[in-house]
Order: C-alpha cells, then sequence, then structure tokens
C-alpha cells in the first residue's frame, strides 16, 4: 500500500462525514463550535452561506448529515445537527450586517428565473452581489415556492420562512409575483442573457381507482390542498379522514387534517412502515398527534353510499421476493378492509408539470417528462436556459434545491462570461494545528457521554387547536451548548508525522477505539484492512497509511472509527500526532480561478 495522500483537498473533506453528505457541504463541526461558545450569529452566518435558509432547514431539513454523523457509530443516536441550526437562527443577533454588498452599477447581464422556489433564490441570492439583474417570476402573489404552500405552518412559521426569503428580495430582485409564465419562448423572446427554470414539481400523483371520479368533491390531491390550507382557501375537513401515501407530505396532510377537525385520520400505505419514505422523526410526530398508520394495504375501491363517498377498500398484501431479488406486493388472501371516511387526501407522490414549455424550440425531455441536463452544470439542451431543484431531477428536500442553486449559479455566471462550464471553481483546503502547548488543544476535545437531547415540544392539547401554532420549541441555550458537547469535532483532523514516530505504541494503548495499527505493510488494501487491531469494514472511509517507519513498519488508522479525541497527539512523546483543523473554502459563482 502507498502513503495516503492527506494533501488531497477531498481526503480530510470525506473524514468530516456530516459536511460531505450535507449537499450543500455546510461546515457543521464549525458552526456547532461556536453555538457553544453563544457565537449564535456566526453560527447562522456560516450556515447562511452555505445552505442559505438556516431558519427553514433548521426545522424541516431531510437530515442527510445525521445520518452520516460519527457520534451514530459510538451511540444510539448522533448529533443533532438540524435542530443545533435552528438554534442559531433562533438566537442570532442583527445578520443584516453581514449580508453581501450588491454592486450599484450592473454588470450589465439580465437573469431570468421562473419560480420562487428555494432553488430560484438560491441562484438569486449568489448571482446579485456580482451585479447581474434578476428578473424574478412566480404565479403566487409572494416568493418561498413549496417552502410556504406545502409544509404546515405548524412546522414552519410563516415570520420564520419570510425573514429568510426577504434577505435575498430586499438585495434588488425584480419581481413578477401574480404572473405566470405560460411560455417558454415568450421568456426567450425577451432577450434574457440566461434563463433559470425552478418550478418544482407542481403536479400531484392521482389513483386510477373504481369510484375515484364519482366521489371526486371528498377526494384531494394532497399537496393541492396544502396550498389551499396555506393560502387560507380551505378551513375545514370531515371528522373521518384517510390520506393515502407514506411519504413526508402524507405526514404533513395528516397532521394537517387533524387541526382541521379531523378526528379520525388514518394513514394508509402500500408497503411496511421502515419501508414508507417519511422520514423516522416525521412518522414519530404524526403518532404522537393520535394518527393511526396502517401498513400493507393497497386501495381497491372508493365507496359511495347515496351517491357520497363513505369510505375506502382495501387489499391486505404482503411483502415478498422473486428469484431476482425484487420486491413484491402478493395479496394474503384475507378479506378486504374497509374504511370509513369523509374525505381522502391523495398524497402518493409529485410529477413534473410543464404545458407551458412548448415541444419545438429545442429543449429536449426524457421518457419521464424530465428536462435532458448536464447533471453538474444544469444546462439543458438550450445553452441559455438552465434547470434545478424537483424541476430538474424530481422531489427531493429543500437543501438538495440550495445545492442545485449553487451550481447552476456558477454555470450562469460562466456561462454569461463566455467561459466553458466544465472549468468549474476549486474548493479550497487548508489545515491549521490546533495546539496551545506540547499537550493543549484550542478546541475542547473532551468527549461527552451524553444521550442526544430531546427538543421541548408545546403541548398537543394548545398544538391540535392552532394551525398556526408551532409544536417545536427549540432549544434553549443551555440544551444547545449540551446538545453541540456531543459533537466529536470531525473537521479537527489527527495528522501524522512518520519522521518523528519512535513506534513506542503509546498512541495504540490509548486510543479509545483501537483505530490505531503499526503493522507490516500489504499488497492490497483489502488485506490491509483485515489485518488491523480493528478490522476495517466500511470501505466507504479511508484508511490513513503512513510512510515507511524506522521499521520498514506502517502507521494505519481506520478514518471511519476515529473520535478526533486527541489522545493519541495528547500521549506521544515525540510530536508525531498533531491535531489540525480542516478548514474548507467552498466555491460560488464568482469564485472562478479562470477571472
Amino acid at each position: 500500500m502507498k502513503p495516503t495522500n492527506t494533501r488531497d483537498p477531498q481526503y480530510y473533506r470525506k473524514v468530516v462525514d456530516c459536511a460531505w453528505a450535507c449537499p450543500a457541504h455546510t461546515p457543521v463541526p464549525e458552526y456547532i463550535r461556536l453555538i457553544a461558545e453563544q457565537r449564535y450569529t456566526e453560527a447562522y452566518v456560516i450556515n447562511w452561506q452555505s445552505n442559505v435558509f438556516p431558519g427553514v432547514l433548521g426545522r424541516t431539513c431531510d437530515r442527510p448529515c445525521e445520518v452520516a454523523c460519527r457520534r451514530g457509530r459510538v451511540e444510539k443516536d448522533p448529533v443533532a445537527i438540524c435542530r443545533l441550526k435552528r438554534v442559531a437562527a433562533d438566537l442570532k443577533q442583527d445578520f443584516a450586517r453581514f449580508l453581501p454588498s450588491i454592486p450599484a452599477k450592473k454588470n450589465g447581464k439580465k437573469i431570468a428565473l421562473i419560480g420562487a422556489g428555494p432553488v430560484s433564490l438560491t441562484v438569486a441570492r449568489d448571482l446579485m452581489p456580482l451585479g447581474y439583474e434578476i428578473d424574478l417570476y412566480d404565479k403566487e402573489y409572494s416568493a418561498g415556492g413549496f417552502m410556504k404552500s406545502q409544509i404546515p405552518a405548524f412546522r414552519l412559521p410563516l415570520n420564520v420562512l419570510n425573514e429568510e426569503v426577504n434577505y435575498i428580495l430586499e438585495m434588488g430582485v425584480n419581481c413578477y409575483f401574480g404572473e405566470e409564465v405560460r411560455s417558454l419562448k415568450w421568456i426567450l423572446d425577451k432577450d434574457y442573457d440566461a434563463v433559470f427554470i425552478g418550478t418544482g414539481a407542481p403536479r400531484g400523483r392521482d389513483l386510477d381507482v373504481p369510484g375515484r371520479q364519482e366521489a371526486e368533491e371528498n377526494i384531494h390531491i394532497g399537496i393541492d390542498w396544502l396550498s389551499k390550507v396555506a393560502f387560507g382557501h380551505t378551513d375545514s375537513i370531515g371528522k373521518k379522514v384517510v390520506v393515502l401515501g407514506g411519504g413526508n407530505t402524507a405526514m404533513d396532510c395528516c397532521r394537517t387534517a387533524r387541526r382541521l377537525g379531523g378526528a379520525e385520520v388514518h394513514v394508509v400505505v402500500r408497503s411496511g412502515f421502515g419501508e414508507m419514505k417519511a422520514s423516522p422523526w416525521e412518522k414519530e410526530d404524526s403518532i404522537a398527534e393520535d394518527i393511526d398508520i396502517i401498513n400493507y394495504h393497497v386501495p381497491k375501491e372508493f365507496v359511495l353510499t347515496d351517491g357520497k363517498l363513505s369510505g375506502v377498500l382495501f387489499e391486505r398484501v404482503e411483502k415478498k421476493y422473486d428469484g431476482n431479488g425484487k420486491r413484491l406486493l402478493i395479496p394474503t388472501g384475507e378479506p378486504d378492509v374497509l374504511i370509513a371516511c369523509d374525505d381522502v387526501l391523495v398524497a402518493v407522490g409529485q410529477e413534473n408539470s410543464f404545458p407551458w414549455i412548448e415541444r419545438d424550440i429545442g429543449l429536449n425531455f426524457d421518457r419521464w417528462g424530465l428536462p435532458v441536463l448536464n447533471e453538474e452544470t444544469m444546462q439543458s439542451s438550450i445553452e441559455n436556459v438552465f434547470f434545478g431543484g424537483d424541476a430538474a431531477f424530481g422531489p427531493k428536500n429543500i437543501i438538495w434545491a440550495v445545492a442545485h442553486g449553487h451550481q447552476a449559479a456558477i454555470s450562469i455566471d460562466l456561462f454569461c462570461e463566455g467561459l466553458a462550464l466544465d472549468q468549474r471553481p476549486e474548493i479550497g483546503t487548508n489545515l491549521v494545528s490546533q495546539k496551545m502547548g506540547l499537550h493543549q488543544w484550542s478546541y475542547e476535545n473532551d468527549i461527552s457521554n451524553d444521550a442526544r437531547y430531546i427538543v421541548p415540544a408545546e403541548a398537543k392539547e394548545l398544538t391540535l387547536k392552532d394551525m398556526k401554532l408551532e409544536v417545536e420549541l427549540g432549544y434553549d441555550a443551555q440544551l444547545a451548548f449540551q446538545e453541540a458537547e456531543r459533537c466529536l469535532n470531525c473537521d479537527i483532523q489527527t495528522e501524522f508525522n512518520a519522521s518523528l514516530c519512535i513506534e513506542c505504541d503509546g498512541c495504540v494503548d490509548i486510543c479509545p477505539t483501537k483505530s490505531i495499527t503499526f503493522t507490516e505493510n500489504r499488497d492490497s488494501e483489502a488485506e490491509l484492512r483485515c489485518s488491523l487491531n480493528a478490522p476495517a469494514e466500511n470501505i466507504e472511509q479511508g484508511l490513513f497509511v503512513s510512510e515507511l517507519l524506522k521499521t520498514k513498519n506502517i502507521m494505519v488508522k481506520d478514518e471511519d472509527v476515529c473520535l478526533h479525541c486527541g489522545l493519541c497527539a495528547e500521549r506521544c512523546p515525540t510530536g508525531a500526532w498533531d491535531m489540525q483543523k480542516l478548514i474548507v473554502d467552498l466555491a460560488y459563482a464568482g469564485d472562478s480561478c479562470q477571472k
């Protein structure tokens, strides 16, 4: 095995699992340390630069960072990264002074953004400081997109959303609200330098089940119904409600139905509970509000009594696998189940819808109706038309839309400058020693053994009566500090200098996870992984292989189980180990080295 090239900018970035897993690559450990120091505004600034909507995402993010969190490998629960993001938003002071300055003189380039959701707003946020003139179109009379229309106020208060949206609009975006774009050709004829389409996935899937048309008055498409509730067009529902679907939209539908009069609300899903697409915490919150989740039931018929919907008939199924490992849902043969209801909310998925894009203007679509794009640059078959968010690749979480927006802004900037879109700006990295003495560090490296702290919640008796009363109260300063202390500081890297090592094995003895091994070199990585003190079974995480030592052995550290506690560096008598903070300079529009 050759020595690991730790100078490769990507090597240590991958070791910071939470930040690497985040689509926007937010520097998670850095802002968590700032929260522990009660520097909430600075923590918010770091978040705002990368994920644009910290207050929104601190309440609604799908939390890919927490799935990757190193704390979850040594304890039951990861650090509450998402809810700590909310702390930065809730407890920040004056943030306006950190907003980028907008040039008084524009650069002469004009961009059209179609749709005022998170992806378009991210593009605007990144391009406005570069002097672009931005025209933003949306059929609604305010910005926010599905963040406003499909996320209930008891999860995301309107004032939190409006605050972060307005940071962007007040940069000087030209807003054309209430103006639905009905023709891409009409937009292209306006001679914009570039057009960005971020219209989301606005069409909810329907079900072709007997009785659907006859019971149409009481069967509602989930995302449309949530939108009507959000904008005040719907304020009630029947006493008995069936929600079809197992995703987060279904969870929002059932919880909203409880607040609008649904006394008996059933979520019925064709898959198993563990296979539901809804986030685990969304399912937990729904169950806590007395909502029944029924699995392995497939809708068979909408039943009417005297011409009005009275229930849904379901077939019971079970999960089996064919010879190729494909999952099948097979009828059990048990009697069908009739669930009585007054209304049905259909939340079985969303689709893209582009009826306003002419099919004869050179824009290519695939067989699923999605635009054919370069996945890195977001460029379509029309060179000055770009896509992002759900409109580009189908429904995902807000954080993915933000990541797409950053990349699309880079592409638009390069395109308008006449530069190659594949020559993306490079992400910079640097390592800085944390030494304040031979065995003292500039960061808190004690490992807390505390379990994850529960986020306080408002009483159910109150929240079910008030559509706008936020359920989660968020961490206060004390709880935030205690939760922040659970972070293992994965961006503080263990850097090893082979020339200083005397192979005393002090680091091996003190390592709490047996992540360090001194051994003979091996011909293959697979062989080396099996010969360590603790076999390195996670091949997704790298091995740190040192230069040859004086004995011709090598030092191998398994990055997967290292806790970044610094005990190896404290124990080392020669200073061969050092704790060095990884500083990552993320790339945004305007950062291209070509300029």
